[in-house]
């Protein structure tokens, strides 16, 4: 039974307990959930909602820019790949994905900067407790404003945080529960005056980025860490690999130390976001983003117009 005694907070309560947040913009948000699409950052989620409450979660991104989308279909089939290994149900095919994604890409300006956002979510779970129930599978697709980066350079530095393995993370799905683990090592390197920070494995190898996969350089040779099971191997690193090993640029995947980054010639980042971006210091070390990340980039830009 619910108690019949309410502690009544005060508004000057209320505005001490609360911190100061930026404010969000959900102006240019489009979002189709439970049949139609709605503006603005709408409700899919309530208090008992699993997905809310214990992170049953799983999601994906792609991008649209310069009016191009480049690698969507393979992220709307990552979505349900997730789904499936966090063993919810992928309810929607890919096709249905493609189709509303292009939709709601179409609704905005041609030249539209935008992330794309296919999501899935389990709503209840058994008892009201930690098992979910994969019958309840709900998803929702939210396109939004999200300009480009500008391209001005990473400082990073080593985090004190490390990536889960698959023994005690689902780290073989782009699950929403992963990356509070990434947030505080990015607010951890932020605190310190760096943009961004390597994170290594369980073993002291290095996995990625803070929020995308890495990439140096060394004497003409490009080196990236081999996929192991502990990070998301990128649909774009898999993408900027490809298409350098396509143009006689040899790409090593291997085990890397941070002392590996350190002597770097050039490090850079690929990921969804800003796709391909440059590292210009490594702790007091400073860099140039180099022949090799600017071969990387053109290339990609060069294959997402094509």
């Amino acid at each position: 039974m619910l108690s019949s005694t309410v502690t009544r907070v005060t508004r000057s309560q209320m505005a001490i307990s609360t911190p100061t947040v930026k404010p969000v913009d959900f102006s240019e948000t489009l979002t189709f959930f439970e049949g139609d699409w709605h503006g603005g950052n709408v409700p899919i989620m309530g208090p008992r909602t699993h997905g809310a409450w214990l992170a049953s979660t799983v999601f994906d991104g792609a991008r649209a820019f310069e009016g191009v989308a480049p690698d969507l279909e393979a992220h709307c089939e990552r979505v349900n790949r997730s789904a499936v290994n966090f063993k919810l149900k992928p309810v929607v095919n890919v096709e249905t994905w493609l189709a509303l994604a292009r939709e709601g890409i179409a609704r905005f300006g041609a030249k539209a900067e935008l992330y794309i956002r296919p999501m899935y979510w389990a709503q209840t779970g058994s008892g009201g407790g930690v098992l979910f129930d994969p019958e309840t599978t709900n998803w929702c697709l939210c396109i939004y404003a999200a300009p480009m980066p500008p391209i001005t350079g990473s400082a990073i530095t080593l985090s004190p945080f490390r990536r889960p393995t698959m023994e005690s993370a689902p780290v073989d799905c782009k699950a929403g529960c992963l990356y509070p683990n990434n947030s505080r090592a990015l607010i951890e390197a932020q605190s310190r005056g760096f943009n961004n920070c390597l994170m290594l494995d369980m073993l002291g190898n290095v996995a990625e980025f803070g929020n995308s996969n890495v990439f140096m350089a060394k004497d003409g040779v490009v080196y990236t860490p081999a996929p192991n099971g502990t990070f998301l191997n990128g649909i774009t690193r898999q993408r900027v690999i490809s298409l350098l090993r396509a143009d006689g640029v040899t790409v090593v995947e291997t085990t890397l130390k941070y002392q590996d980054f350190a002597g770097a010639d050039e490090i850079f980042s690929s990921g969804n976001f800003a796709k391909v971006a440059p590292v210009i210091r490594i702790d007091d070390r400073s860099l140039q983003p180099g022949p090799l990340f600017q071969r990387a980039r053109k290339l990609y830009w060069e294959f997402a117009h094509r």
